[in-house]
């Protein structure tokens, strides 16, 4: 393990991020509005010195081992996490540390939650910083780097395995640089088509960018308190709802769809599985909402069903409606949805289609095996097999990640909470979904909860963001021999 070669790679990611604030602070005063100049181009001075005094150490390798890799990726999330906290404490008004915090790991992690009681108040450059977090965070930190920062070398394959999960490099099959391409390509294509569409739907320019890198990234934070139902607009909604549902797919499969390949999204398992459950669940929480009264107009339930159940799933948090006054039946579909979520490879958290689909076949495959004791049954992904070492990963991931959900939901309930509330808590800072139910639920803000409560969610975001492993592996002693 060499230390100094670690902390060069991740002093490359806060260079990248100092030119975000610097942009930041530039669209501030485009907006009319520098009152967060200051905060923004020191906090851009002090992250830019930080990530240029490891570069004094001597030139980067151009070989990584496995671990220098996840200490690399591991590293420049926490730092940036860490940094990305200067403009909100340099700034004041509502945030301290703590809450800076919680902002700052809630926009890398594409969580979307916020302890702004009155988002408006933020100036515009802080509020383009908020969306820059989920951008940035949305294609990894380390792989946002990878895009534009060619110094890394031949080193991006050691950090792009180490940022990339085994089953999101399954659809892209290409090398580690033409993936790098591929998401670079996708991911800004996104944003800008999506910010164009909103431009058209009727926002203003500096809404429609600021929104659509948050749509892109399945992130939530918003130019406005009340989020999309701001609108109030069919249109903003649909759009929104369009960019968010081919965000949650995963890009190489996107990408394939886009230039004619054959491992494109109509050919892709996951894909049908992850469409077919957003339009089943829109139909049972559409049905649910008109039968209870809540709206008197199929196509208004029909209208709010599928935005909320299309942003949770995707891990968006985007709010055009009240979720708390759906009633339970809507509420436990849409926490499922939170479950699960979208698709490996894309920007979406939550335990990935991909593996909810290899758990159902791995169940069907034991009954099947039980039926026919001497029989060798392939367990096939779109037309890939997969090997047994990744199955009984994904199985161990599902442990996992219900086992972090169930201590954060009993801590959380330790702290008086019902278990609404405790348990849509743990799950929302899980999945990087951000949107929740109870005291967390609809419109509301996180900043009516403890610190603690606060900061046992921005662990769980990380852990969530981290895919779990990548985190606990720098608590392991061992590990670092």
């Amino acid at each position: 393990m060499r230390p100094k070669i670690i902390y060069r790679y991740i002093g490359l990611v806060l260079l990248l991020e100092a030119g975000f604030m610097a942009v930041s602070a530039l669209v501030g005063l485009v907006e009319g509005v520098g009152a967060a100049l200051v905060p923004l181009l020191l906090s851009a001075g002090i992250t830019g010195t930080l990530g240029a005094l490891p570069m004094a150490w001597g030139k980067g390798e151009k070989h990584l081992s496995s671990k220098e890799g996840y200490c690399i990726v591991v590293g420049a999330w926490l730092a940036s996490c860490v940094v990305g906290m200067l403009p909100y404490i340099l700034w004041g008004g509502e945030f301290n540390l703590e809450k800076a915090w919680f902002e700052s790991v809630s926009g890398f992690t594409t969580t979307g939650a916020t302890v702004l009681r009155n988002v408006e108040a933020l100036p515009a450059g802080l509020l383009f910083w908020r969306s820059c977090t989920h951008w940035i965070g949305g294609a990894g930190v380390v792989m946002f780097a990878m895009l534009i920062v060619p110094a890394l070398g031949r080193s991006k394959m050691m950090v792009s395995i180490a940022e990339v999960s085994t089953l999101a490099r399954d659809d892209y099959k290409y090398r580690s640089a033409k993936i790098i391409r591929i998401l670079g390509t996708v991911y800004g294509g996104l944003s800008v088509a999506c910010a164009v569409a909103l431009k058209l739907t009727g926002m203003g320019w500096f809404d429609a960018v600021n929104h659509a890198m948050s749509i892109v990234a399945t992130g939530g934070f918003s130019t406005h308190g009340t989020s999309i139902a701001h609108w109030n607009s069919p249109a903003v909604e649909f759009v929104t709802m369009v960019f968010m549902a081919t965000a949650g797919l995963h890009f190489g499969v996107i990408y394939a769809t886009l230039t004619g390949r054959r491992n494109n999204v109509f050919r892709s398992a996951v894909a049908r599985y992850y469409v077919a459950t957003m339009v089943g669940a829109t139909v049972v929480i559409g049905a649910a909402v008109w039968l209870n009264g809540t709206y008197q107009s199929g196509w208004e339930a029909l209208r709010f069903a599928s935005f909320q159940t299309v942003s949770i799933t995707t891990t968006s948090g985007f709010v055009a409606a009240d979720t708390t006054l759906w009633g339970p039946m809507a509420m436990v579909v849409l926490m499922g949805l939170g479950v699960q979520c979208a698709c490996a490879g894309s920007t979406s958290g939550g335990l990935k289609a991909d593996r909810v689909l290899l758990a159902w076949k791995v169940f069907r495959n034991q009954i099947r095996q039980q039926q026919h004791p001497n029989a060798v049954i392939r367990i096939k992904m779109s037309g890939v097999v997969q090997e047994s070492s990744v199955l009984g990963f994904v199985m161990l991931f599902i442990v996992a990640y219900f086992f972090l959900m169930g201590v954060g939901t009993l801590v959380l309930a330790g702290w008086g909470y019902n278990l609404t509330t405790a348990f849509s808590m743990s799950l929302v800072s899980l999945g990087n979904v951000g949107q929740g139910f109870g005291l967390a639920g609809g419109f509301a803000d996180w900043a009516e909860f403890p610190a603690g409560v606060r900061s046992v969610c921005t662990a769980l975001m990380l852990f969530g963001r981290l895919e779990i492993f990548g985190l606990i592996q720098l608590f392991v002693l061992k590990w670092w021999k």
